[in-house]
């Protein structure tokens, strides 16, 4: 019973440290027992990404085509009349080639990695776009079914010029009712009328 406390109060202990110490800010986050032979650069990838990002676009631009054979005009006129009688790259500018053939190495693999975010970010909104899609047209079925519904209320429901026909029919039979009563009645009054002469002697 002893040991279990103490066992318990060694976590408990060990928690807090882990949790107060600035190396694992989670409980779940396994600590890496290894020891690192060679050290790793830490950085973000999101503002190396970003970075990637911002230096894919501008060499997309005119300005950086622009700027670019600006500074190889510049370094041939340099290298091949002199001025100052300066020329460190002479005739087949090797130097120029080894630059550019530098500028090519990185320029690659940051392009590929603004890329490979644009795609991520363009799957991210294809996979909105689809949910928006299946919630519109899950809308548009619900929809449908309404207006059929509707539909076949308003096909039970009469019409008014129904109602007026209607109206009109048990009018004019009402009044032929009226005016069969009314000639019944007269014909009634009428045989009243003459039986009490034809019993006269």
């Amino acid at each position: 019973m002893a040991r279990d406390d103490l066992r318990d109060d060694e976590r408990r202990e060990t928690t807090r440290r882990l949790t107060s110490s600035g190396t694992t800010g989670r409980l779940d986050v396994p600590r890496d027992t290894r020891r690192k032979i060679v050290l790793r650069p830490n950085y973000d990838p999101e503002i190396f990404g970003k970075f990637a990002e911002k230096f894919a676009r501008y060499m997309g631009t005119a300005r950086f085509l622009a700027y670019m054979t600006v500074f190889v005009i510049i370094w041939i006129i340099v290298n091949v009349i002199g001025i100052w009688g300066v020329g460190w790259d002479p005739y087949p500018f090797i130097l120029l080639n080894l630059f550019f053939s530098t500028q090519a190495s990185y320029a690659a693999p940051l392009i590929l990695l603004a890329q490979n975010r644009q795609e991520a970010r363009d799957r991210v909104v294809a996979e909105q776009d689809r949910e928006a899609n299946l919630r519109s047209h899950a809308d548009m079925q619900f929809l449908a079914r309404e207006v059929a519904s509707l539909r076949m209320a308003i096909g039970e429901v009469s019409t008014r010029d129904f109602v007026r026909s209607e109206l009109r029919n048990l009018l004019t039979e009402l009044d032929d009712r009226a005016a069969q009563k009314q000639g019944e009645q007269q014909h009634h009054g009428r045989d009243e009328s003459a039986a009490p002469r034809n019993l006269e002697p």
